[in-house]
């Protein structure tokens, strides 16, 4: 093992790893990486040194010695509201570099990853790419929901209504008392539930292990179970790029689409892959999710906390509900193909253990995961809009935007940052018919923030929600709903179109044919020779702004940052 071949290479292995307490015994056997999350900065990662500790106490049982290693995430919630979310996409890829170092400068035999949240899942999932040592992830599951179901993606909503006037304050203080009642990723379908279960779906989870409730005696097992498959692995030499393909991939993508997944993983999926070494780009998610059948009745486009989804048989019972649809002959880490692993969950009563479950909240799992011939929808959830104001693409999640924003034509409202915007959707100077621009926010701009509170004030507006859109070159949480379109490309600070727009302009969306258009110039509607050309003029007088972080980390990522169509990742 490579462990071993470093001791011959470096004297110095043996006296240090000693100097921490290792015994000679335990210098000759596997050595196991756990890399966790783990700190003191947010629920989704403020519980997981217990399923570190469960792993590690699996690898020593199973005749392995394994190591704890951490690089803890930040929360995209507590960033929200302030410059602090800019940080958060650069803390994706800076967590992958900081495994790769962990990995390369002392070489292990295996790793196990550990985490929950946003960024940490895609950066654990893109370490382990790239490291390529024999690998499992564990997800630290999902928190419980509060009194009546109250989740936290509500609070944006209820904090809209406040400063509207339309709830007290007291009422808003008490809803954000009771939102969050315990560890783990928050209780919607937001990035971090969605991220988990494109682990699980990529075949590097153990199965139906993704999005447990946190705080359940399953997800000890589950983790320590990982620590004795992955010694399994290490001793077979079975590493990720054996595993994963390009058609691990498209089965991720159907369940994405399945689950009415985050816009995010649009960011995260493409910088997976290409860790992997596998050109995966946004236009796949729009081909896969053309006719997918959606099927995951969880807020915040369906009713029930992220909780249920394990209640109603997890990723398994999406992937038997889609099994026409999926790759079934790709490799996971159970050493086994996913058609195999299906197979042996029914089974061994995984999906009676679910069904009990269900019963404890009075539901079927049909009442959370519909039955592929009863599903919710029948075309996906993402679409890829294209046109003179995003030629390399732009990102909408129509199964959270209301029918009537599928086609329409809105007058330009551009603004140089969300702050500016926020102000003048709840001060109403936002109008019916408008279409709020919020620009100079991807990764090259600002680091690519998320626009939630003002896709929440917009959302949470009974009339503005149905007709005015949010386009923006930055993103949006995985909570957002309504008329909102993201990762417009290229963006603003590249001198892409969405610079260019100017107060009155129409802007013509059209979810169907997946376009996304500047089609007029102070109301008056201009054919596309003369649109072209009064861009073209535009772009001639058009300046860039100076960096809004002029060194730092963000300014690092402010030079290297790839499109956020590719995947947002630094080149």
């Amino acid at each position: 093992m490579i462990s071993q071949k470093i001791r011959a290479l470096a004297p110095e292995q043996d006296p240090l790893r000693m100097g921490m307490g290792w015994t000679v015994e335990d210098l000759s056997k596997p050595q196991i990486m756990v890399e966790s999350t783990f700190g003191d900065s947010h629920p989704g990662s403020a519980h997981l040194f217990r399923l570190v500790e469960k792993t590690v106490d699996a690898v020593a049982e199973s005749g392995g010695k394994a190591a704890r290693y951490f690089a803890t995430d930040i929360c995209d919630g507590m960033a929200q509201g302030h410059d602090g979310i800019n940080y958060s996409l650069v803390s994706r890829d800076t967590i992958a570099n900081l495994i790769e170092i962990h990995a390369n400068a002392t070489p292990f035999d295996g790793g196990v990853f550990v985490s929950s949240c946003d960024k940490a899942v895609p950066a654990h999932l893109m370490a382990i790419g790239r490291v390529n040592i024999p690998s499992i992830l564990v997800t630290g599951g999902v928190m419980d929901a509060g009194p009546d179901l109250l989740t936290l993606e509500q609070i944006g909503i209820y904090s809209a209504q406040c400063a509207r006037g339309e709830i007290t304050e007291d009422k808003l203080t008490w809803y954000k008392q009771h939102a969050c009642p315990s560890c783990g990723a928050c209780s919607f379908m937001g990035t971090a539930s969605t991220m988990q279960i494109m682990g699980e779906a990529l075949g590097l989870m153990l199965p139906g292990s993704a999005l447990m409730p946190a705080m359940c005696a399953d997800l000890d097992e589950v983790a320590a179970e990982a620590g004795r498959q992955v010694m399994h692995l290490a001793k077979l030499g079975l590493k990720p790029r054996d595993i994963v393909t390009r058609e691990s991939f498209e089965n991720a993508v159907m369940v994405h689409a399945a689950i009415s997944g985050s816009t995010n993983s649009l960011l995260h999926i493409p910088a997976i892959a290409h860790e992997f070494g596998i050109e995966f780009d946004a236009e796949m998610f729009d081909r896969l999710h053309r006719g997918a059948h959606y099927l995951l009745d969880i807020r915040p486009a369906g009713r029930w906390p992220a909780q249920y989804f394990y209640y109603a048989g997890g990723v398994p019972r999406i992937m038997e509900e889609i099994r026409s649809m999926l790759h079934l002959d790709v490799m996971t880490v159970t050493g086994r193909t996913l058609g195999e692993n299906l197979d042996e969950l029914k089974k061994n009563g995984f999906y009676d253990k679910c069904e009990a479950y269900c019963a404890q909240v009075g539901l079927k799992w049909q009442d959370i995961i519909r039955p592929f011939d009863k599903a919710i929808g029948t075309d996906g959830a993402i679409a890829i809009l294209r046109g003179n104001l995003a030629p390399d693409g732009a990102v909408i999640k129509h199964t959270a935007c209301p029918k009537e924003m599928f086609r329409a034509v809105l007058n330009a409202r551009p603004f140089d940052s969300e702050e500016e915007a926020i102000h003048a959707i709840l001060t109403h100077e936002i109008r019916p018919g408008d279409a709020v621009f919020i620009r100079y926010e991807g990764p090259r701009g600002s680091g690519m923030p998320e626009m939630f509170y003002t896709s929440e004030a917009i959302s949470s507006d009974k009339e503005l929600g149905r007709t005015i859109a949010l386009i923006t070159d930055g993103r949006f949480s995985g909570a957002s709903t309504g008329p909102v379109i993201g990762h417009v490309s290229p963006e603003a600070a590249d001198g892409g179109p969405i610079a260019l727009v100017e107060e009155g302009d129409l802007i013509r969306i059209d979810v169907p044919e997946r376009k996304l258009e500047i089609i007029g110039v102070g109301g008056e509607e201009k054919t596309a020779e003369e649109m072209a050309a009064i861009l073209a003029q535009r772009k001639a007088a058009w300046k860039p702004k100076a960096a809004k972080y002029p060194d730092g980390v963000l300014h690092i990522f402010s030079q290297h940052a790839v499109s956020p169509m590719e995947g947002g990742y630094m080149k």
